[in-house]
């Protein structure tokens, strides 16, 4: 590494001290030491020659480190949690599937040896390209429409991954919706108003039955994630959180957390909502029974972002007006 300037350390949503996070979790005594650690290995494992590293973003286990190399800005993913290792190794095949696909996604950079993820030093890493954008801006009506577009095209290639089953856990298949949702208010909804409850309650006992289709998706689609450049979808990132689950509840969890980004999480507003569905419509058209789910599993996902006590940004006068009127 030719710069001799120590990166800029940060934590990426923890209110810590980000240079004792990258001593006691990552075993780097300054930022100096790290960039040059990633300078080394990306030079042993990728060929890559890097002139600086300009900052290290820690999150739990993991790190990035974006530097700059003759062909340009690159972007060092790595995680010290070895039991994270596999699924990292999944998530890379699967991004570089979806780009070969034509899909918006941040693709690994393969090792001089055709390798995607690579496990050196007790950690593993991953190389990426910069993707230039902005994170989604869900004031503009544009972006908004263009990334329930995007969400649609997405689970329809997620659908026909042929190596979805590496993404199941080897545990009990999970129960119809219903069950799931009666469960949850059974244990986990009792500080919300009885009204929500009861509303809850109500809606999934009129539903038809659960034959929503099952398969590979997202399930953290939203403004952290989604970069945006000349309004279009640049990017979809981090598929860390990706399972089996109804391509519904991946729609409705992300028309709720659209506007999350790393702190101060709040809702969207309801035209807001509206537009992120229409914009997936344009490209798959909820199913009769996708419809006839749709408030429920909307609500569900409202409620469940209600906190416990103090609601400083708004998520419980938020899910509460979704219940429906007498």
């Amino acid at each position: 590494m030719t710069g001799s300037q120590a990166p800029v350390v940060e934590m990426l949503w923890e209110a810590r001290d980000p240079h004792r996070v990258l001593d006691g979790r990552f075993g780097f005594g300054d930022a100096q030491s790290a960039g040059r650690w990633v300078a080394d290995v990306l030079d042993e494992h990728w060929g890559v020659h890097v002139d600086s590293c300009e900052r290290i973003v820690l999150s739990d286990g993991n790190a990035l480190a974006w530097v700059d190399t003759p062909s340009g800005r690159r972007l060092a993913k790595w995680s010290v949690l070895p039991g994270r290792f596999p699924r990292l190794a999944e998530v890379a095949r699967l991004t570089s599937w979806l780009d070969g696909r034509g899909l918006p996604v941040s693709a690994p950079v393969p090792t001089r040896d055709g390798r995607l993820q690579v496990e050196a030093d007790g950690v593993s890493l991953g190389l990426q390209r910069v993707i230039e954008g902005d994170l989604l801006d869900t004031t503009d009506p544009g972006q908004v429409r263009a990334a329930g577009a995007v969400l649609a095209r997405l689970q329809d290639a997620l659908a026909a991954y042929p190596h979805a089953e590496r993404f199941t856990t080897p545990a009990v298949a999970s129960p119809p919706l219903t069950q799931q949702i009666t469960a949850w208010l059974d244990t986990r909804a009792a500080p919300l108003p009885a009204a929500a409850r009861d509303a809850l309650h109500g809606l999934v006992a009129g539903v038809p039955p659960d034959r929503l289709p099952r398969q590979l998706v997202h399930l953290d689609f939203r403004s952290a994630n989604v970069l945006c450049a000349d309004g279009k979808v640049a990017a979809v990132l981090d598929f860390e959180e990706a399972r089996h689950d109804h391509r519904l509840v991946d729609l409705a969890r992300a028309t709720v957390l659209l506007g999350t980004r790393y702190h101060d999480w709040g809702p969207v507003p309801p035209e807001v909502q509206a537009r992120f569905l229409a914009g997936y419509q344009s490209v798959r058209p909820l199913t009769p029974a996708e419809s006839g789910w749709w408030d429920v599993l909307l609500l569900w996902q409202a409620l469940a972002m209600v906190p416990p006590g103090e609601d400083p940004t708004g998520w419980g006068p938020s899910a509460l007006s979704l219940l429906p009127h007498p």
